[in-house]
């Protein structure tokens, strides 16, 4: 009796510590073999010319190009390969522009990376893995006006002034350590903050408290 050969995956991820910490976890993974690594577009596309995967991560920041030049590529002259998008970009443009250039996932960098490998075997059987806050963007965006929900009352934000300061840090990209040297406090401080923003928007991750958090209109 044959085994199922390996899915074959590519990255292209321009961050080392990003990228050797999805290899490991690639690695690591049965019934899964990642054949190649780039840090830029131009690289991957290169190899692309002359080879094909099943599954292909994508970040969208890349250096010399948006990741998205990758994947239209590969819906032109590789059709067959499933593109997954794995990046920090949470916004709603980016999302929108990766499905229609040909994604057929889309993950945040949130710290759930360790379940990159079912994602891609999901991928590969014909599902469209998404990170649940990009999932709820899609589903917001493709929802009827009639039920949107209604917007945050004015004069009654859910946050204090200070965690706003701390969410507008946080949606910019910045670490706890980085907020707390910007705004002259100590670490321990923004995460008790970071718990407490949590606990009033309902959410379990900062991508999830920055997308609420514009949702409200806090952004």
């Amino acid at each position: 009796m044959w085994a199922d050969p390996p899915i074959s995956v590519a990255l292209v991820e321009d961050d080392a510590t990003t990228r050797e910490r999805l290899t490991h976890v690639l690695a690591a993974a049965p019934g899964i073999v990642l054949v190649h690594t780039a840090v830029s577009a131009g690289q991957m596309l290169d190899w692309l010319a002359g080879n094909s995967v099943n599954v292909l991560l994508v970040d969208l920041g890349l250096p010399d190009q948006s990741g998205l030049e990758v994947i239209r590529w590969c819906r032109a002259h590789q059709p067959a390969t499933n593109v997954m998008v794995v990046t920090l970009f949470g916004d709603e443009a980016n999302m929108i522009g990766a499905f229609e250039a040909g994604a057929r996932g889309y993950l945040l960098k949130d710290g759930t990376e360790d379940e990159l490998a079912r994602h891609v075997l999901s991928l590969h059987a014909g599902g469209s893995p998404m990170t649940p806050v990009i999932a709820r963007q899609l589903l917001a965006r493709l929802a009827p006006a009639a039920q949107a929900p209604a917007p945050q009352a004015v004069g009654n934000p859910p946050v204090s002034a200070r965690e706003r300061e701390i969410l507008h840090a946080l949606a910019r990209g910045y670490t706890y350590e980085e907020v707390a040297r910007l705004l002259a406090i100590a670490p321990s401080t923004v995460q008790s903050h970071v718990k407490n923003i949590y606990s009033k928007l309902a959410v379990h991750s900062k991508t999830e408290a920055i997308f609420e958090a514009r949702q409200l209109g806090l952004l």
